[in-house]
């Protein structure tokens, strides 16, 4: 879509996404398909243009459940494993597209995957390697194949993480506090997206409450929540607690702002 904006939900759980491994709650054992959810992630689309948030271990998976044949680049809100681990599959696009995939890193990320794949970064490469256009973000806007972006600084317990606005739309995962100073780049978003792991208090994560609390205060046309563990309930059990234009995100939602 060339003016618009288009969100595909590629992933809306945890870390460990649901269900977890070995675990036999009534989330993870449920038979809704709105209960199963991949490592957080999304596609944004707009003026003819694919993005990726995050490459989390499920992007393969991601990837071909979306019948994505196109991506244009990757945007990295930040270094832990659940968002980055996937990034070898964008090969996939180099030998499709014949280019090398951009990716959009702070100092911190391309740390981390330096650490995590040495081989895509070495002197001589092995043949098939992914090949990586390495573009070095801070917090100011930028622009990724012409498209605008706009970080938003906030932290996850101790660790900076990038959320990100397009236009009407703003996209913020993994957050325990926002600083006011950031605030304002969120405000007047008709359309956020934020995490919220389980009901309970935790350390690093927004709860339900503080993520409902933030949309209510923040009073976009609607608010979507996502990195959601099976700590949280049943999808079909919550949503009926949420206000009328907050809304669990489940994995392929689209979305269109």
């Amino acid at each position: 879509m060339s003016n618009g904006i288009r969100v595909t939900f590629s992933g809306t759980g945890t870390s460990q996404g649901v269900p977890v491994i070995a675990c036999d709650c009534k989330v993870c054992t449920s038979k809704d398909p709105r209960d199963n959810r991949l490592r957080s992630s999304i596609l944004i689309e707009t003026e003819g243009k694919v993005f990726s948030i995050d490459a989390g271990p499920d992007f393969r998976q991601q990837m071909l459940n979306a019948k994505v044949t196109k991506l244009d680049a990757v945007i990295f809100t930040h270094e832990h494993k659940d968002h980055v681990a996937g990034l070898d599959d964008v090969r996939a696009f180099n030998f499709k597209q014949m280019r090398e995939m951009p990716v959009y890193v702070t100092d911190n990320v391309e740390d981390a995957l330096r650490r995590e794949f040495p081989y895509i970064f070495a002197d001589l490469k092995y043949p098939g390697v992914p090949r990586l256009d390495v573009h070095k973000i801070t917090n100011i806007p930028f622009h990724a194949e012409g498209v605008r972006f706009l970080p938003i600084e906030v932290m996850h317990y101790k660790l900076p993480v990038f959320g990100y606005r397009v236009g009407d739309f703003t996209y913020i995962t993994d957050v325990s506090h926002i600083p006011e100073a950031e605030m304002h780049k969120i405000r007047g978003s008709k359309v956020i997206v934020i995490s919220a792991l389980r009901k309970q208090p935790h350390i690093s994560h927004f709860n339900l409450e503080q993520a409902i609390q933030l949309l209510k205060e923040l009073q976009p046309e609607r608010g979507y929540l996502t990195h959601i563990s099976h700590l949280m309930g049943l999808h079909e059990d919550v949503s009926k607690e949420l206000p009328d234009f907050i809304e669990l995100a489940y994995d392929g939602l689209v979305i269109e702002i």
